[in-house]
């Protein structure tokens, strides 16, 4: 990653990624500015490996080394397996596979909600949006 020392962590861009995005590994820059901005990702990110095989889940770690072979991404499995280490060296494509839970949740955008809301007559709150699609 640009600008950051090996041993760093990655951090995000300005302009996050969004649910189905993806990034392939063919442009390593890329990849690692994808892999800061899925520490900020409130949603399940998919990495998909050299192997064949895929693993889905939230990261919650990105280690940033010296190499790729010394890079890894920490990832909790979606499907409930235990917490994994990936060598960033391993993943082929990066995909925002899951719903970024705090998408457009601002307190701004919410008390926009709250306002129209009250004046059209009707019931506001405080309750949460449902995570399902």
């Amino acid at each position: 990653m640009t600008g950051h020392e090996a041993g760093t962590h990655a951090r995000p861009s300005p302009q996050p990624h969004a649910q189905g995005d993806s990034v392939g590994a063919d442009d390593a820059a890329a990849l690692m500015k994808a892999l800061g901005e899925a520490l900020e990702y409130r949603g399940d990110v998919t990495a998909e490996l050299h192997d064949g095989s895929a693993v889905e889940g939230y990261i919650f770690d990105v280690r940033v080394g010296a190499t790729p072979e010394s890079s890894n991404l920490r990832i909790d499995p979606k499907d409930g397996s235990p917490r994994r280490s990936i060598a960033i060296d391993k993943i082929i494509r990066l995909v925002f596979s899951g719903k970024d839970a705090a998408a457009g949740k601002t307190w701004e955008n919410w008390m926009r909600r709250y306002r129209e809301k009250k004046l059209a007559g009707e019931a506001a709150g405080i309750d949460s949006e449902s995570l399902d699609e």
